[in-house]
């Protein structure tokens, strides 16, 4: 049976960040000219959620603020267990596998992981949520080639295992994976739901962060809606 890959898929993003010569910086990456979903366009780490990612453990969870706003608002998934700790691996999972920079912690796997884990837990390490910080969320609207329920993590480079410019590890998804000063991210092609999530989130980047929810670009429905999850 083919895969329906226009139904709407459940999604983690995470957006990293550091202090730099300029001010903030965020971890960016260039998608392909041949890719389904956002050609050529820089992005932010992250993409679906795999069925492993909801057995995966975790060495310090999420924090329960975060894993409360990441509950509300449910919307139908395809995928049987999702959970705000799966969601969580995920960020984990895409920025390893596309950046190969790793938000872990020493820990023992209770089962032998699969697929990239391995090189994971060959390292005695494990996935860590304990540095995430729920930001954003967004749909992509109706009719486009690839749709995404995508939960944007926040996280500082502080957080990372390793150097935080050795990308030898990364898979071959992102090119030109670099570091942007906030100042002048916007000066690069990025898709309109990843300028308007640097939009929402500069307060965070920038040392002004006050607990007021989590933006929510909603197309779930004929309408678009902006809501705010608190």
């Amino acid at each position: 049976m083919t895969e329906d890959k226009s139904r709407l898929r459940d999604a983690a993003t995470i957006i990293l960040s550091r202090e730099g010569r300029e001010g903030p910086e965020v971890l960016m990456g260039q998608r392909g000219a041949a890719a389904a979903f956002m050609p050529n366009k820089f992005v932010f780490p992250g993409g679906a959620v795999d069925h492993g990612d909801t057995s995966v453990p975790l060495a310090r969870p999420l924090n329960a603020r975060c894993e409360a706003l990441l509950s509300a608002y449910p919307q139908q998934t395809t995928l049987p267990g999702l959970t705000a700790a799966a969601l969580a691996v995920t960020a984990v999972r895409e920025l390893w596998e596309e950046t190969g920079l790793t938000l872990a912690q020493p820990g023992d796997w209770p089962d032998a992981p699969g697929g990239d884990w391995e090189k994971l837990a060959a390292r005695g390490l494990l996935p860590d949520a304990a540095g995430l910080q729920f930001v954003f969320r967004a749909i992509t609207p109706p009719g486009r080639p690839r749709r995404f329920d995508a939960r944007f993590f926040l996280a500082d480079a502080s957080a990372l295992t390793g150097d935080t410019d050795d990308f030898s590890d990364a898979q071959d998804e992102l090119s030109h994976l670099q570091w942007i000063p906030l100042r002048r991210v916007r000066s690069f092609d990025l898709p309109f739901i990843t300028e308007v999530v640097l939009a929402e989130i500069g307060h965070h980047l920038e040392g002004r962060s006050r607990d007021e929810g989590v933006p929510f670009f909603d197309n779930s429905g004929p309408v678009p809606q902006f809501r705010r999850i608190i």
